[in-house]
């Protein structure tokens, strides 16, 4: 008999509850290997895709209420899952992704740059240098589950500040 605490959802978990499917990533968060990067790779294409039709004020009100929103998905699907952080839920990838991009597309705005920045985020991410491994081992809500991206997300930003400074 399978524990719920290593439940893998489904298309028809993610469909039943409004929060399973913004959690999941709109699907990505199903991918069978990586479905972080998978995520990931979603939030840069919904960035992509919403960018021409958003100003920078309406960016901070996206990126701001979908983590709010994000939190409550969160919360939700890993309490269903029986996991708060499971590796399904990408919604905190997406987010913090579109957060990087965001930031950093005054001087990284060519697809190969943008790639970069995935890279670089996806790294930090992986990774969990601190303080980002901290948040992610002692906050454990939909909160938590969301902010050590947006921890990620920053220390990815300030690596792209450093380059800016010292290299380029």
């Amino acid at each position: 008999m399978t524990s719920i605490s290593s439940r893998k959802p489904t298309w028809r978990f993610m469909l039943a509850h409004p929060a399973h499917l913004l959690a999941l990533g709109f699907g990505s968060g199903l991918a069978w290997f990586m479905p972080g990067t998978f995520g990931t790779l979603m939030g840069w294409l919904l960035y992509v895709w919403l960018d021409p039709y958003l100003a920078a004020n309406q960016w901070v009100w996206v990126i701001g209420g979908a983590f709010v929103i994000g939190a409550w998905a969160c919360q939700i699907t890993g309490k269903a899952l029986g996991v708060i952080d499971h590796g399904g839920i990408v919604w905190d990838e997406i987010v913090a992704i579109w957060l990087v991009l965001f930031v950093a597309s005054s001087q990284f705005s060519s697809p190969m740059a943008q790639l970069g920045c995935v890279v670089l985020f996806r790294f930090f991410d992986m990774v969990k240098p601190p303080p980002i491994r901290w948040f992610d081992q002692h906050w454990k809500n939909g909160f938590g589950v969301m902010f050590d991206d947006i921890v990620a997300a920053f220390i990815t930003l300030l690596a792209l500040a450093v380059y800016l400074y010292f290299l380029k």
